[in-house]
């Protein structure tokens, strides 16, 4: 066994020292190279020792005293990789480092001290080192842990060396420990493994080049090395408790303390694996190292990827997925205000909600325009006065699967909500849960307002091209005026011919006026204002389908009381004109066009339905409201529809439409009252 021991530390040395040659050749002048040289150095030295110690048997102390500073060095080593010192000033201001070199030279003069002072003095030795190797490791774990892909790759082999050889030395020092002495047989196996690390390390001295890792703690990283550090402490625990009953347990205290051990070990093995300490000790780390829940750093570089990477031209789309995915669920919606009192829905995501209740939401408004809180509508309908003054429909909220409202704030007024449905069984949101949602929804606030902009002002350069090719239509419009002025001029001269020329002068007369009209209106569009007075909605209705009716199908009317608002009636009147002009386009003679009007909670409802061809939901929801857009070929300019929905929304209502193919279309627009 001897022999086996001489070779072993003799092989050791010789791989340390050509490791060491390679170093010096290298020239590495950084911090950490002159580490690994020390390190190697000390390696190299406690092996020759550890050989002639066999040989010769003089006292194992020379060789400790050499491994607690080689375990000092390698110690070091990580610490001013994780801390990137390059130098060692910089490395002994470092708060961490101090820290260490403290406790490892007070440490180490007290075991010394006892052990160089006290009878059976060497206990004190193998606790040193027990402690050391076990901090050791709990450093390597550290370091692995928080470095990324790229990091690892160099380090593994690193890790793999020190990791092999420092939890060799803590189960050899482990056992010395328990019964007062080493165990030779691992003591001369010590020297192999400590050759076979020599490679490994070599390859990460190749790989990495200023032994530098950028390395963030995190709550997991804390976890583990909790955990690892509680079984050290566990196993250090079982190493006094089987010392004790060694001591007084007489001839049977070896086989009591085996059993112990044994025991021990298992119920160690149990608590790792269950769950609920686990989880407890997540909590503990949670509550008392960490001030967040969550990883900011990870959410908001997981949000900038998401809006990054999305593949949707829906802006509404990505907002609501990433506001989903930051719950890990799948459902939910995102809410537009209109104005006061008035919401539309621009996109659902696996949720139903009806865009005729979601006035609802007006007491939301006011409250979250107020506090500027998250709703979590499970914690209000369990816990009383948990939102004071919010008055909540909580039977909506049920009817449309509504469990979080999110408000959207857009120059510090609400602009809209994400309304969330969250799986049954989630607990009631928490504060950290709430500063999350909030941080994002605000991001997500930037992200869909910078879109925005962008839209109206791609619709402002479409609208600035359409004013420019206005100018050659009025030109033309100009000429088309001026021959029919000459003809109504000549109309005296024909007043002899039959009754129905003069109908015909009539018409071009009317003609005349209504191309005048028309004229202005293009010539004044850019500075045209809203000309709002009281309208009556019947007298204006009954006119839209006089004009109408001059072709089929014939226009009816369901108008069941007066009605008067305060409107632009001229320009509502070209909208309900141009409206109903398409549903007699898409409407077979044989069929029917109806504009149906009424007054619900004081808003005007007007609704322009009829059962023509109708519009598939793709076609309502790309290129129905898209300006510039038309399936009429050259007769049409398709900016009516939009236009129309402009109109309404200036007004403060919205325009709704819903359309089968092949069975007909409603238009539904509605307009306060007030």
């Amino acid at each position: 066994m001897a022999l086996i021991g001489i070779s072993g530390y003799l092989l050791a040395g010789c791989a340390y020292l050509v490791f060491i040659l390679l170093l010096l050749a290298a020239r590495n002048k950084t911090l950490s190279g002159r580490l690994v040289l020390l390190g190697s150095v000390f390696v190299l030295a406690s092996s020759v020792a550890a050989a002639i110690q066999i040989d010769q048997g003089f006292s194992l102390q020379t060789v400790l005293l050499i491994e607690t500073f080689k375990l000092a060095i390698w110690s070091l080593l990580i610490l001013c990789t994780q801390a990137n010192a390059h130098s060692i000033s910089s490395a002994f201001h470092h708060p961490k480092i101090k820290k260490y070199l403290l406790t490892w030279f007070v440490l180490s003069s007290l075991c010394w001290l006892g052990a160089l002072t006290q009878p059976q003095g060497a206990k004190y030795l193998f606790s040193l080192f027990l402690l050391l190797n076990l901090w050791l490791m709990v450093l390597l774990e550290q370091l692995y842990r928080n470095a990324d892909v790229k990091v690892k790759w160099a380090l593994w082999s690193l890790i793999i060396a020190l990791g092999m050889s420092t939890v060799f030395d803590f189960v050899l020092f482990a056992q010395a420990a328990l019964v007062n002495q080493l165990d030779f047989s691992y003591w001369y196996a010590r020297g192999f493994v400590t050759a076979v690390g020599m490679p490994l390390i070599l390859v990460s001295t190749r790989r990495i080049k200023n032994w530098s890792v950028n390395v963030f703690v995190s709550r997991d990283v804390v976890f583990y090395s909790s955990m690892l550090l509680i079984s050290g402490l566990y196993l250090l625990l079982l190493a006094l408790a089987g010392y004790v009953i060694n001591y007084f347990g007489g001839a049977w205290g070896d086989v009591v303390s085996v059993a112990f051990i044994i025991l021990g070990g298992a119920v160690l093995a149990a608590l790792l694996v269950t769950e609920r300490l686990r989880r407890e000790v997540k909590v503990f780390i949670t509550k008392h190292f960490f001030a967040n829940k969550y990883d900011y750093r990870f959410e908001w570089l997981k949000s900038i990827d998401q809006l990054s990477n999305s593949n949707s031209d829906n802006y509404y789309q990505t907002a609501t997925q990433i506001i989903c995915s930051s719950l890990n669920i799948e459902q939910g919606a995102l809410v537009s205000k209109v104005s006061v009192g008035m919401y539309k829905i621009v996109y659902q995501q696996d949720l139903d909600v009806e865009n005729r209740q979601l006035h609802y939401l007006s007491a939301v408004d006011e409250f979250c325009q107020q506090h500027g809180w998250i709703i979590d509508v499970r914690e209000y309908a369990s816990i009383e006065n948990s939102y004071p003054n919010l008055d909540l429909n909580l039977e909506f909220c049920r009817e449309q699967q509504i469990d979080i409202i999110i408000p959207i704030f857009k120059n510090d007024q609400v602009g809209g909500f994400f309304l969330l449905a969250l799986p049954k069984g989630r607990s009631i949101l928490n504060w950290e849960d709430r500063d999350l949602l909030f941080a994002i929804s605000k991001q997500l606030s930037n992200y869909m307002s910078l879109n925005e902009a962008n839209d109206r002002l791609a619709e402002s350069k479409q609208f600035d091209a359409f004013h420019r090719m206005s100018a050659f239509l009025v030109h033309d419009l100009k000429n088309i005026q001026a021959q029919l002025g000459l003809i109504n001029a000549n109309a005296k001269r024909h007043r002899d011919n039959p009754d129905f020329i003069d109908d015909v002068f009539e018409t071009i007369d009317s003609a005349t006026d209504r191309l005048d009209k028309v004229l202005s209106q293009l010539r004044n569009k850019q500075v045209a204002e809203s000309n709002k007075k009281p309208t009556s909605v019947n007298q204006l209705i009954e006119k839209v389908a006089k004009q109408r009716n001059v072709i089929m199908p014939q226009v009816t009317l369901e108008i069941s009381v007066e009605i008067e608002i305060v409107i632009d009636d001229e320009t509502f009147y070209s909208v309900l004109n141009h409206l109903v002009q398409n549903a007699q386009e898409a409407t077979p003679d044989d069929g029917w066009v109806k504009i149906r009007a009424e007054i619900i909670a004081n808003n005007l409802h007007v609704a322009v339905l009829d059962n023509g061809c109708g519009m598939s939901s793709d076609f309502i929801k790309n290129r129905l409201f898209k300006p510039f857009d038309t399936t009429k070929g050259n007769a049409g300019m398709g900016i009516g529809v939009y236009e129309a929905k402009q109109f309404i929304e200036s007004a403060g209502g919205t325009m709704q439409v819903t359309s089968f193919e092949d069975e007909g279309s409603i238009f539904h627009l509605t307009i306060p009252c007030e």
